[in-house]
């Protein structure tokens, strides 16, 4: 008799789809059963399988995340976000990578809820790599997701693999509301931790974290230290000037240095006039670019000599001509003749080893509209690379500016196809950042 009324009960909790755990006579291996039947189906099933998040039992819970994330509709953002606040850290880094998929379908395949079945060491070692994924800029992510991994990556519990996960999601998904998280993740002892978070808040590029970052500029691992250096160039924290200007006196390394220098040159305050001047001249490939692009920032017109003279010097290393380039344009030469400091840029897409390096360069000078109207006839010669026209409006792109609109355009109606899809989506980046009329 008790036999079959508890198979009467399974059977009703099955059929109305409420969780199981509501009554002992449930065996975990028949919740988890039915959580992987309810997984097959689709958003109309996240009601119910939300339901076992409260369950007793850890491997019920986790097959409920699982197939959460698995079904991936915006119906399951909300119990994802839920679910990051999980007691079991497994869970948590499952649910992180449930709501990063919804944004960047395919990365729960690759993230680190695909290593749990490997020693700890491996899991651990999930971190030594720089992950630069970020989500398009156009992409808005809810506001629940960003706090909920924020909230995870600020726990100070012993859930390091977690909350370095988290950072890492949040990094990709350009989450602001992070920060404050992300800031708190800073104090931790654990590099891993450490390393995410200060990635993460160079996507997030969100210039209040500078001071918290500056704070590791004379820390004793050399990883973190230089990282921390870069992430306070990126935000471009003045305040934080003093804390680079240390760690460049106090450098244990040509590498610390390098980042400190940078770092300096991304801030480029007056203040920093003559140690930049100071560099311009240094055998240090890097130091010497690091010094003429800080130059071109400052944009004093009493550089331009050094800048230019830089610019013309025979068998240049290409790092420095580069930087050189960057700070004539800066200084306002946008003249596009044969030998032009700009055109040698655009020009310049088309080296694979340094078109990084130049599209950042043309991204922030594109900023500028003089530098924009400059730019524009270049790319509709018909000598025009296709590097050339597809990297040149991503950073178009990445301007914001309304007159740059009908140039992407023209670009997304070019007759090679991999410009023309390229210009479409630069052209879906721009518009998201317009006014609405």
């Amino acid at each position: 008799m008790f036999r079959r009324a508890a198979a009467l009960t399974l059977a009703l909790a099955f059929a109305f789809s409420l969780p199981i755990w509501a009554d002992d006579s449930g065996d975990t291996k028949a919740r988890i059963r039915h959580i992987r039947e309810l997984g097959r189906g689709d958003s109309q099933s996240i009601t119910a399988l939300a339901g076992f998040l409260k369950d007793p039992a850890v491997e019920v819970r986790f097959e409920a995340v699982k197939a959460i994330a698995g079904i991936g509709t915006q119906y399951s953002l909300e119990p994802l976000a839920r679910a990051t606040h999980d007691d079991d850290s497994e869970i948590q880094i499952m649910a992180t990578d449930g709501l990063v998929n919804f944004y960047l379908p395919g990365y729960a395949a690759k993230g680190l809820g695909g290593s749990f079945t490997r020693t700890t060491r491996l899991v651990r070692g999930f971190f030594n790599i720089r992950n630069d994924q970020v989500v398009d800029a156009g992409i808005q992510v809810r506001d629940d997701v960003g706090q909920a991994l924020g909230d995870l990556v600020g726990l100070e519990v012993d859930t390091l693999e977690a909350r370095a996960n988290a950072a890492l999601a949040a990094g990709i998904l350009r989450a602001r509301l992070a920060v404050p998280g992300l800031e708190a993740a800073l104090r931790a002892r654990d590099t891993d931790l450490i390393f995410e978070a200060l990635v993460a808040l160079e996507k997030i590029r969100d210039p209040s974290a500078g001071p918290a970052a500056a704070a590791l500029a004379q820390d004793p691992d050399e990883k973190i230290q230089t990282l921390a250096l870069e992430t306070v160039g990126i935000l471009r924290s003045v305040t934080s000037g003093a804390n680079v200007r240390q760690a460049l006196d106090r450098a244990r390394s040509a590498k610390v240095r390098r980042a400190a220098l940078q770092a300096l040159a991304m801030i480029a305050t007056a203040q920093d006039r003559a140690i930049l001047l100071r560099y311009s001249a240094d055998r240090d490939p890097q130091l010497r670019a690091a010094a003429i692009e800080g130059l071109g920032r400052l944009r004093d017109p009493e550089d331009m000599p050094t800048v230019e003279e830089t610019f013309n010097e025979q068998n240049l290393d290409e790092r420095v001509r580069l930087a050189a380039a960057f700070a004539v344009v800066m200084e306002g030469k946008v003249e596009t003749s044969e030998f032009s400091a700009l055109r040698y840029l655009v020009n310049s897409l088309n080296l694979k080893s340094h078109s990084g390096i130049t599209q950042a360069y043309l991204t922030e000078l594109l900023r500028r509209r003089e530098v924009r109207q400059a730019v524009q006839p270049l790319i509709e010669e018909p000598t025009c690379t296709k590097d050339e026209k597809i990297l040149t409006a991503q950073s178009l792109a990445e301007s914001g500016a309304p007159d740059a609109l009908p140039v992407i355009e023209r670009l997304a109606k070019d007759t090679n196809p991999d410009v023309s899809v390229a210009a479409t989506r630069s052209l879906r980046l721009l518009r998201s950042q317009l006014p609405i009329q």
